[in-house]
């Protein structure tokens, strides 16, 4: 018994010792890009050495697809936990946009969409990065294609084919995160929110009410 405790103890620490490379990586990324960020700078805000952010990682790539992981499964389930409070499916549909357009921001994760941009451009030349970000998107269209599935059910949204419309308006807030990433200053969270669910009203068939967006914070 003493020796399996001691293994837990010592896998929980290697999981700590592990996380905090991950979060010092997603602030020294957002920093600096993927591109500029060196291992270096990793360990040494995570207060540890090269060396050993090697060990676990083995690479500059799977160091940055694990750390925009750790964020995105967080960003994501707070998401879904979100959803499951809302009743119907016009308000579980306006969540994620929400989410999506209002990412959170705190002081362990920094901004997502920045991340992201990265995980784009290294996907185009590293097989698994890309399917790192192949499986991120089909994770947001599941959850738009089966919220749409559910409406359509209830008899809220009309008749287009969840899976298609999921990959359109998904599409279409990538395009707009892309513009609010860069800083564009005709784009900004609220406008991409408007005009995603001006799109998704129109395709459903559904009235919006058009609240105002509001500012997402994970919780403590």
């Amino acid at each position: 018994m003493a020796l399996d405790q001691a293994d837990a103890v010592l896998t929980r620490a290697t999981d700590n010792r592990r996380e905090d490379m991950l979060r010092a990586a997603l602030h020294v990324i957002a920093e600096r890009g993927f591109v500029d960020a060196r291992i270096a700078d990793v360990a040494e805000r995570a207060g540890t050495s090269p060396a050993l952010v090697i060990y676990y990682f083995q690479s500059k790539d799977n160091l940055l697809t694990e750390a925009i992981r750790l964020a995105e499964d967080r960003w994501f389930a707070q998401g879904v936990q979100n959803m499951a409070a809302i009743p119907d499916a016009v308000g579980r549909l306006e969540e994620i946009v929400t989410w999506i357009c209002f990412p959170p921001v705190d002081d362990e994760f920094p901004d997502p969409w920045s991340l992201w941009i990265d995980l784009w451009a290294r996907s185009q030349r590293h097989v698994g990065v890309a399917r790192v970000r192949e499986e991120f998107d089909a994770r947001w269209r599941g959850a738009i294609a089966r919220v749409v599935a559910d409406g359509q059910v209830e008899g809220t949204f009309a008749a287009p084919e969840p899976v298609e419309f999921a990959i359109v308006l998904l599409a279409l807030l990538d395009g707009l995160a892309v513009q609010i990433a860069l800083g564009d200053p005709a784009v900004d969270p609220a406008l991409a929110l408007r005009v995603a669910m001006g799109f998704a009203s129109h395709s459903l068939g559904f009235t919006w009410a058009g609240a105002s967006a509001p500012t997402v914070a994970l919780p403590s």
